[in-house]
């Protein structure tokens, strides 16, 4: 097993070192396919591009294990001997370390053979647009029977192992919202109407839909991460755009925000006299896991860390997470794997300082490999 640990270090920090952004994965791909060459698991690539699957077994239940393999368009400040040597595009969301898990449980799977067959999906950009739908599209999923996935979580200590029965993370619905006033001296404002100002007031009164028309029990985010308007500061601007998203975890909800924001554009249009367009894009769905899955998945965290080092943590997540899209077709369950580091506590997922714990990676192949055992036995034993 301490060759394992050593080889899974090796493949994280060379993923780690030269990161790729969605559907540009081709070195991750390479050495993804160089891997499973080494441990003679049969292989097929460009799936939705820039995707790989491996495949062990040639009869039986299936059972997939997936990994996203995309990097970030963040500039890497943490200082480690295998920092990212591609500018602006870092590994902050553990990406690097998702594959070498999968790899690592190839790695235990190929030495001692389940009674079945696993498929070992690389998925290209789950921080964009998606890749796990387009690798749908492609049938990866065919004949599989069902599908676990994880994610490293630098809120909890290396060991544990973290399960949400239910509903795991959010609808994540993009929203642009184009104003149009009037542009006229700064100086004169009577003439002019003010995209900007419009934008500030749209701005404020979206978060009034979350605060008094939103059922405070049920879990919702209107985030304005980027606006763009003005030119020069004795102008009034005549165009304004917002972007922004909305975190939902049920379908009424998202509808009624949608309704919400159209009809506070259309008033803030009338009092204004501007023209305010609004646009929105469909994210991912929630993810939900499956309740016998779900089961198969804590047994697994059990065996491999010990009942007292799993949690069962009832909160969904209002982040998003594209192997939602599989779980919509296959049975399965996600889960989360302790990784918090010591010195880099205060670095969440996303931030240009993030790092965690490589101890984390022997847990988190175990633990996959021994879900797959699981639950390809309890197949069998329904179709036997």
């Amino acid at each position: 097993m301490n060759d394992l640990i050593g080889w899974m270090r090796a493949i994280r920090r060379e993923i780690h070192r030269h990161p790729e952004l969605g559907f540009n994965e081709h070195k991750t791909a390479a050495l993804i396919t160089a891997k499973l060459v080494e441990l003679g698991i049969e292989f097929k690539t460009a799936i939705a591009q820039t995707g790989v699957a491996g495949f062990l077994g040639t009869h039986g239940p299936v059972v997939a294990l997936r990994a996203d393999m995309d990097a970030l368009p963040v500039t890497e400040c943490t200082g480690l001997p295998f920092a990212s040597e591609t500018p602006g595009v870092m590994h902050a969301c553990g990406h690097d370390g998702h594959v070498a898990i999968v790899l690592g449980a190839a790695y235990l799977l190929k030495e001692d053979p389940p009674d079945g067959r696993v498929v070992f999906i690389f998925q290209p950009n789950e921080e964009g647009s998606g890749g796990a739908k387009p690798m749908i599209a492609e049938g990866i999923l065919d004949g599989v029977d069902a599908i676990f996935a994880g994610h490293i979580d630098p809120r909890f200590e290396p060991g544990k192992i973290i399960l949400t029965p239910g509903v795991n993370t959010a609808y994540t619905d993009g929203f642009d919202v184009e104003i149009t006033g009037r542009a006229g001296h700064a100086a004169r404002p009577h003439e002019a109407v003010d995209a900007v100002m419009i934008a500030c007031s749209m701005v404020m009164q979206i978060q009034t839909i979350i605060s008094r028309s939103v059922d405070p029990l049920k879990p919702a985010v209107i985030t304005i991460g980027e606006i763009k308007g003005g030119t020069v500061n004795n102008v009034i601007a005549e165009h304004c755009l917002l972007k922004g998203t909305i975190r939902t975890l049920d379908d009424g909800t998202r509808q009624m925000i949608f309704e919400k924001l159209k009809l506070l554009a259309s008033s803030l249009e009338a009092l204004h006299g501007a023209k305010i367009g609004v646009k929105f894009h469909d994210g991912y769905p929630p993810l939900i896991n499956h309740p016998g899955q779900f089961e198969s998945a804590r047994e697994a965290a059990a065996l491999v860390s010990g009942s007292d080092n799993v949690v069962i943590y009832p909160t969904p997540s209002m982040g998003g997470e594209d192997f939602a899209f599989f779980l919509e077709k296959v049975p399965g369950c996600f889960v989360r794997f302790g990784a918090r580091k010591k010195g880099h506590e205060g670095f969440p997922l996303h931030n240009p300082n993030f790092d965690f714990d490589e101890e984390a990676l022997k847990t988190a192949a175990e633990f996959m490999a021994s879900a797959v055992r699981i639950e390809i036995n309890k197949l069998a034993a329904k179709t036997g």
